[in-house]
């Protein structure tokens, strides 16, 4: 646990008693803050008064009388569409607002540091798509490289559950826009930015809100580095907030779309094969074609920002490949689940928007497609870039008809339900073909999670014949 500085002897509310909810505040009281709790669930008040906390209503009239911030769980809306009630009243009051990410960047450091060798560094990563696996990749170089390092924040553990740093070691972080934009302190030492994509626009009123709420991790604390995919605009509009000239090296620039020339710091991803440039000249290449658990162009552009990250880090090229070939993906991320008779079964069910299920699309040949759900705001446009290896479509989800008639161009056929798309998938699948879950929707009108509904594929997957 990370106790949070700065609020000994003083009362700080939470709102929200999820994962990061809890966290924070065992680690206020670790502290010695005195946190005051609410959710407007009745269980999870229940379970927060079992582990000895303080109820407090921050509904009524007066709750932020002598309180001196409160801490707010991610899925909370506090601008976009309409802020929570509750926060704002803390605006109303003038109490701070922050998240458990902001408490981590300025409760992290401590004294003890001053005995290090190697001070502990803290990699963050944001972006649309990718981060997660980013993470996860950056996390297991370094643990393969012999370094101590912890993965946290939107995967793994929550960012203040973790444990003290020890002498050298690098903290993993996936920040999501959610985390992002609300945080009052973001200094991570080396930010990661893969890539943008609409999504959770509602959150924040559109794309221009949601690209600033990315953006605040590189423009609050300024990190000693920073690794940012150039492929849109707004990740080179970043780049060049960051860098004072082309040959500024403080800026690692990312792209799978082409070869990145000039007098800094690049590196690329083209057919299949990594390469290093620094100061014009070629310092460290890779070929990706073989490796199993990065497969598809999207997750080559995973490869190179977490290779730029732990090149940042001083790490070899060689001890970089070598840990990209034990790597085995992450759940749900183009996760090769099974193979029968020639024809392979991949779930992607993470795959939750447009621009993430046409990178899945791009990664396969001769693809049997289940997908549909929960349509995102702005629709299916553009979807139809990943249509060209794609044999047929078995679309689920209650509104799996209006879905499939925006697939023009392909045949598909409504299944409605997951147990019979990877029925039908199977009995028309031939030798050669990949049976993909990439839905381009969420999950929730049939699902709890995109984790529940790669389950639920996998399951029925294992139960064919």
């Amino acid at each position: 646990m990370i106790p949070v500085q700065g609020y000994d002897g003083r009362r700080v509310a939470v709102l929200g008693l999820g994962r990061s909810g809890l966290a924070a505040a065992h680690a206020l009281r670790a502290g010695g803050a005195e946190p005051l709790l609410w959710d407007d669930s009745a269980p999870a008040r229940e379970k927060a008064e079992g582990e000895g906390f303080t109820l407090h209503d921050l509904r009524k009239q007066g709750a932020f009388e002598d309180v001196a911030a409160l801490i707010i769980s991610p899925g909370i809306p506090h601008l976009y569409p309409t802020p929570n009630k509750v926060i704002a009243a803390a605006y109303e009051a003038g109490v701070p607002v922050d998240n458990d990410i902001g408490l981590f960047f300025r409760s992290f450091a401590t004294e003890e540091w001053t005995g290090f060798d190697t001070t502990p560094r803290v990699i963050a990563v944001t972006g649309s798509n990718g981060k997660s696996t980013t993470s996860a990749l950056i996390h297991h170089i370094l643990s393969e490289a012999g370094r101590p390092t912890q993965l946290a924040g939107n995967i793994g553990r929550g960012v203040l559950d973790i444990e003290p740093a020890h002498d050298g070691e690098v903290i993993v972080l996936e920040l999501s826009s959610y985390q992002t934009e609300i945080a009052r302190a973001l200094t991570p030492d080396i930010a990661v930015f893969t890539n943008l994509s609409p999504d959770h626009l509602d959150r924040h009123a559109g794309m221009g809100g949601y690209f600033a709420a990315k953006r605040r991790l590189f423009s609050e604390g300024g990190p000693d580095r920073a690794v940012i995919g150039v492929d849109e605009v707004e990740g080179r509009y970043i780049a060049n907030q960051l860098a004072e000239g082309p040959g500024d090296d403080r800026v690692i620039a990312v792209s799978v779309e082409r070869k990145l020339t000039g007098p800094g710091w690049q590196v690329f991803a083209r057919k299949g094969f990594l390469s290093e440039y620094r100061k014009g000249r070629q310092t460290g290449a890779i070929d990706l074609r073989g490796i199993a658990g990065l497969p598809g162009a999207h997750n080559h552009q995973n490869a190179c920002s977490a290779y730029a990250a732990c090149r940042a880090l001083g790490l070899g090229p060689k001890v970089i490949e070598a840990a990209f070939h034990s790597f085995k993906g992450l759940p749900h991320r183009s996760q090769q689940v099974a193979e029968r008779d020639g024809v392979r079964f991949v779930n992607d069910s993470k795959a939750t928007n447009v621009d993430s299920a046409v990178k899945a699309l791009a990664a396969f040949e001769n693809i049997r497609w289940i997908c549909g759900g929960l349509e995102k705001e702005g629709g299916l446009s553009g979807l139809s870039e990943g249509f060209a290896q794609v044999r047929k479509a078995y679309v689920i989800g209650r509104e799996a008809e209006a879905f499939a008639r925006q697939l023009d161009g392909i045949e598909a056929v409504v299944c409605e339900t997951m147990e019979r798309a990877v029925a039908e998938a199977a009995q028309d699948a031939e030798r050669g073909d990949t049976i993909l879950l990439a839905p381009a929707a969420a999950s929730f009108d049939q699902y709890d999670s995109f984790e529940t509904r790669g389950e639920d594929f996998i399951r029925l997957v294992r139960a064919l014949d």
